[in-house]
């Protein structure tokens, strides 16, 4: 009972701000309400409604896309320079690690802004160096073209999160058993096999975390995109955080917010995510055997 009583408090946060937060959520996403009076049930409604939304299937598919992109380049990416830092760089290790490092400890916010200012058309660095280097054919609205916001918005994101990957990777790295190394380069592997064989599968766990954490941080994307292009250009870079956040305060609809129908893609998100770490138990369960 004692052990119960010390839990408790823990446990009545967690239903406040998080179990009953949820809850209600779901139960809203089957209503239509607008914030004020009580809400009407109608059912399964605002997902039927959703599979025929074109802007709803077009914030999926960029969802999609920002999601497998910048998980799968911060992967990789992450792993190959963790690789370079533990074995050719390690002179200027601390230093890289540093300069990569820095961009994940400043909030996407102020990173949206920054970047937006780098892509202005007219006053932006990008054009202006491009035009300082004689490729003045490649200036461009970066955000302001449907073909060039979405991987604008990625390049910014694999900015902001190559070195916490890749800090991860590097610890993983640096818990590798040395021996086995060297029991390969007596069996005559090069660095490219031992990379291969013993540092890929010994990273297993670490790289579903980075997987899980990718799909986390994709499927649940809003900071950034919504500061650098609320979704814009024409939906261009529309997800579904931007998406629902706009139905939530009625700036799709004139002056009426459509809470109920937010609260779907609310939903919707978080099954995205559950699906994400079910992934990542699944991707370490395995690697543990």
């Amino acid at each position: 009972m004692a052990g119960y009583l010390f839990v408790l408090p823990t446990f009545a946060l967690f239903v406040g701000f998080v179990l009953w937060p949820i809850v209600y959520t779901a139960y809203l996403s089957l209503t239509a309400w607008g914030g004020f009076g009580a809400p009407r049930f109608v059912g399964f409604d605002n997902y039927s409604r959703m599979l025929g939304d074109p802007v709803a299937r077009r914030a999926m598919i960029v969802t999609l896309v920002y999601t497998a992109v910048t998980t799968v380049v911060l992967t990789f990416l992450g792993l190959f320079i963790a690789v370079l830092v533990n074995s050719v760089w390690k002179h200027v290790g601390v230093l890289v690690r540093t300069i990569l490092f820095i961009p994940g400890i400043v909030s996407f916010v102020v990173s949206g802004v920054l970047w937006k200012l780098i892509y202005d058309p007219n006053i932006g660095t990008l054009n202006q160096i491009l035009g300082a280097i004689g490729l003045d054919s490649l200036q461009h609205p970066w955000l302001a073209d449907q073909k060039t916001v979405l991987p604008a918005i990625i390049v910014v994101s694999i900015w902001g999160g190559l070195g916490f990957n890749m800090l991860i990777f590097f610890a993983g790295i640096q818990g590798i058993d040395p021996s086995l190394y060297e029991a390969a380069e007596v069996d005559g592997a090069n660095k490219s096999q031992q990379f291969w064989n013993v540092t890929v599968p010994s990273l297993r766990v670490v790289t579903g975390l980075v997987v899980s954490l990718g799909l986390l941080n994709g499927f649940k994307a809003f900071d950034i995109i919504f500061v650098m292009t609320g979704g814009g250009p024409n939906h261009g870079s529309e997800v579904l955080g931007t998406y629902l956040y706009s139905l939530a305060f009625g700036s799709t609809s004139g002056s009426i917010p459509q809470l109920g129908y937010a609260s779907a893609f609310s939903v919707v998100t978080m099954v995205l995510c559950t699906i994400a770490v079910i992934a990542q138990l699944w991707l370490t369960r395995r690697a543990d055997r």
